[in-house]
């Protein structure tokens, strides 16, 4: 098997979006925090960016609709902060 420069980009994504929930679980960042909700977006977005190369329709569905719900966090984020 041989990957290419996307397959990188989206495995690099992949790790994103584990290490985020592995410091989740470890209590290392909130669910609330504006880490998790980057560090979501990212992994999420670097993941669709390589479905770009190498489409997958049921990947792209999840994987877009993941980034717009961090993207959500973050923005729940900021409001909450103004707010406070």
């Amino acid at each position: 098997m041989q990957f290419a420069w996307y397959d990188i980009i989206g495995s690099i994504g992949v790790a994103t979006i584990i290490l985020t929930y592995i410091l989740l679980q470890i209590e290392k960042i909130k669910s609330e925090s504006l880490t998790y909700s980057v560090l979501n977006a990212l992994g999420a977005g670097l993941i669709v960016f390589s479905l770009f190369y190498s489409f997958n329709f049921s990947a792209f569905v999840v994987e877009s609709l993941w980034v717009l719900i961090s993207l959500y966090g973050i923005g729940k984020y900021f409001v909450k902060k103004t707010k406070a």
